[in-house]
């Protein structure tokens, strides 16, 4: 298998999302979910930038209607942050749209509404198309 593409970063994001789950628990909406990992991530200083704004690419041409994706990473790393019971393949597939409409790589779902953190990676590069996806009990 080859190496995890941004695999230190999505650690980062990973460890934060966890750190969250451990003190919230599942059950509360995705605001709260979301201002609770901006505190944790500022704490672990992993740079994002929260409801970022960015541009729908249609045959290399921006679109007027923009994406906000809840959270973008060291400017390479979607992530759609979900408090669902579990995830889906709407939520996949709505992210990997997500990655070819902005030509960024990486995108990854957090769903913090299942009794143990969820997460997938949805790799979208030149040289491959990968998805992997873990549960975290706490």
């Amino acid at each position: 298998m080859s190496d995890l593409l941004y695999k230190q970063e999505s650690y980062a994001i990973v460890g934060a999302a966890m750190s969250v789950h451990r003190e919230l628990g599942h059950g509360f909406l995705e605001p709260v979910y979301q201002e609770a990992l901006e505190i944790e991530l500022n704490r672990a200083e992993i740079p994002y930038v929260r409801e970022a704004e960015l541009s729908i690419l249609y045959r290399g041409q921006p679109l007027a209607k923009k994406y906000f994706a809840d959270f973008v990473f060291y400017d390479k790393i979607i992530l759609e942050l979900k408090a669902v019971s579990s995830l889906t393949g709407d939520h996949e597939a709505q992210l990997f749209n997500y990655l070819k409409a902005t030509q960024l790589q990486l995108g990854m779902l957090l769903n913090f509404g299942a009794p143990s953190i969820e997460y997938k990676r949805i790799a979208c590069t030149t040289h491959f198309n990968h998805s992997s996806s873990a549960n975290y009990a706490n």
